[in-house]
């Protein structure tokens, strides 16, 4: 089971980061697409990728609102390219990212018609102009210009020229979608090569979520064992409890939220835990997102830390991963500490991950 790091995008910090994180032995880094509150992630990754050799590189995650499909394909294409070929992209409907345009998450039906475009212009396909979602009041149809010729479709020449010589970077990149609930995990099961569970670290929760996904493609038609499933999970390593739940409390939070954003609670989940969750949605303060000292991490119980998260010694850390590879996971991104969270008690457990847990992990 690969094990990736998830952080900000920073261009000014990105190489650096990269460097360390591929010294410490993860498998690859995520950085977040949150236009508001972070930089760009495409810059950062491509600048991660002139100084690394081995780690993965992708988006944790990018959104189908901010982005035409075309525009997010040739981003991480091209950082697939000067990467050779480690790049994959993370896409969920948004969050932070949408938030502070004064939007909720993307509508289901645009989600899935985005992830369908997506998939054709990074295989080196076509997008028929009809499908083409700008509002004509923005950009009226090419046809008005009266050409001698045009492009009959949107394709991505470069992408399908690369394709089809096999040259460094040129194979396709993956798509993985975070997904929490039942619709979106199934349209990630017909449309990505990767399920990203957002259900915590519960293992009855992702059971869930895995054997969803695999019944959607058996009642499409397709073989259930040809999706790869991983999962986003806060992670707090350290010898005082107290400590490592507080390095998760901020990004836990923002996961947890996933499972209720629109009132009901997603997966399996016990009265208790489904008051748990409505308590975190109404007292969410997305000014204060991932923060540990937030008014919403002051909602999360002990008991609720300890399911929903990996918290405590390099021990107990690896014995929950291991858990989750047993269910079958290939992948776990891993988010620790966050904003507001102790930064003597981050160190520590950057130490204790390094030194303890990847090495104690099986590939």
């Amino acid at each position: 089971m690969q094990l990736w790091t998830t952080g900000v995008a920073s261009a000014r910090g990105a190489a650096r980061t990269a460097q360390e994180i591929e010294a410490a032995g993860w498998d690859g880094m995520l950085v977040v697409d949150s236009q508001n509150l972070s930089g760009d992630p495409y810059v950062s990754l491509a600048l991660a990728a002139t100084v690394t050799t081995r780690i993965g590189l992708g988006t944790g995650v990018t959104n189908s609102v901010t982005r035409h499909a075309a525009a997010t394909a040739t981003a991480i294409a091209s950082v697939h390219r000067i990467s050779n070929g480690r790049a994959v992209l993370g896409i969920g409907r948004g969050d932070s990212a949408l938030a502070h345009l004064g939007r909720a998450p993307a509508r289901l039906a645009q989600f899935e018609r985005y992830l369908r475009h997506l998939q054709l212009y990074l295989a080196g396909d076509s997008v028929s102009f009809d499908e083409i979602d700008i509002p004509p009041d923005a950009a009226p149809p090419l046809s008005g210009l009266h050409l001698h010729d045009a492009p009959p479709a949107s394709r991505i020449g470069w992408i399908a020229d690369g394709l089809k010589t096999g040259a460094k970077g040129g194979t396709k990149v993956a798509v993985e979608v975070a997904a929490s609930g039942p619709k979106v995990i199934a349209m990630a099961a017909l449309h990505a090569e990767r399920v990203m569970f957002t259900l915590g670290a519960d293992t009855e929760r992702l059971a869930w979520g895995i054997a969803l996904a695999k019944k959607t493609r058996k009642d499409a038609g397709l073989d259930p064992d040809a999706v790869a499933f991983g999962a986003y999970v806060n992670l707090g390593c350290h010898t005082d409890m107290d400590a490592a739940r507080g390095l998760v409390r901020g990004g836990l939070t923002t996961f947890a939220r996933f499972s209720v954003m629109h009132g009901k609670a997603n997966g399996p989940v016990s009265a208790k835990d489904r008051e748990q969750l409505e308590t975190l949605v109404t007292n969410y303060d997305m000014k204060a997102h991932t923060r540990g000292d937030s008014r919403q991490a002051g909602t999360l119980t002990d008991d609720f830390v300890d399911r929903f998260a990996i918290v405590g010694t390099p021990d107990r850390c690896v014995e929950r991963l291991r858990a989750l590879k047993a269910l079958g996971l290939d992948k776990v991104a891993i988010s620790g500490g966050m904003r507001g969270a102790s930064v003597e008690d981050a160190v520590v457990s950057k130490k204790l991950v390094a030194e303890q847990v990847l090495t104690g992990m099986p590939g």
